[in-house]
């Protein structure tokens, strides 16, 4: 027997971290989508590919790239073209700034699709995005959708000084953000939306554990 909990939520909304105390708490594998997504855009950059103005460049690109996710401790590492990827470079600003980008060109998703689908195998594991419960994993045991205001969202990314470029305002990130939320959400492709069957969660005011506590319950309530 093999579980899936889908997280989906837009940017900066505390997923990632919710999904990683899931998933250690349970005993299962956290997948990171977005870092999936970012290792894409840390590609192009590398390759001086411009997703915007040269989509189809980097959909040839794509043929002859590899990735996968690979146990590494008690996680999952992502691989690129047989290394390990630097998890402290895709949080650059020069790849935040086009993620979003990346994220929305049909070759990418389709790329995608296949790898974040082939983690199924394992036992139980914790995906999170922007389409896991619509798009990625339908039928998953549990689905969620976790959320939090643009303001709040941009305090959090505040915090995360890396990913901050010089100059930055907590207001401009706040809109930033919300513009964020607006291209994931009217994309033709895979829009950012909360799948019929999930629990939409309002993060302002929680902690971390809080969220994943609530998902926690959830889950064994629906498979005890």
């Amino acid at each position: 027997m093999t579980y899936q909990i889908a997280i989906d939520g837009p940017a900066a909304s505390g997923k990632s971290t919710v999904a990683k105390l899931v998933a250690s708490q349970l005993g299962g594998y956290y997948v990171n989508t977005g870092e999936m997504y970012r290792t894409i855009a840390w590609a192009a950059l590398r390759e001086g590919i411009d997703p915007e103005t040269q989509e189809s460049l980097l959909a040839e690109k794509l043929v002859g790239w590899q990735m996968e996710c690979r146990p590494d401790g008690q996680g999952l590492a992502v691989w690129f073209n047989g290394e390990k990827v630097p998890g402290a470079e895709l949080r650059i600003p020069q790849v935040s700034a086009i993620v979003s980008q990346v994220a929305r060109i049909p070759a990418v998703r389709e790329y995608m699709l296949q790898r974040q689908r082939d983690c199924r195998n394992l036992p139980l594991i914790v995906m999170e995005g922007r389409d896991i419960g619509t798009v990625i994993l339908p039928d998953a045991t549990c689905k969620f959708f976790v959320t939090a205001s643009p303001m709040e969202r941009a305090r959090r990314r505040f915090a995360q000084k890396e990913e901050i470029a010089p100059g930055e305002t907590l207001e401009k990130l706040a809109a930033e953000i919300a513009e964020r939320d607006r291209i994931d959400s009217t994309r033709e492709i895979a829009p950012l939306k909360p799948a019929e069957d999930s629990l939409t969660i309002m993060t302002d005011g929680m902690t971390p554990q809080q969220v994943a506590d609530t998902i926690i319950r959830t889950f064994r309530q629906r498979t005890s």
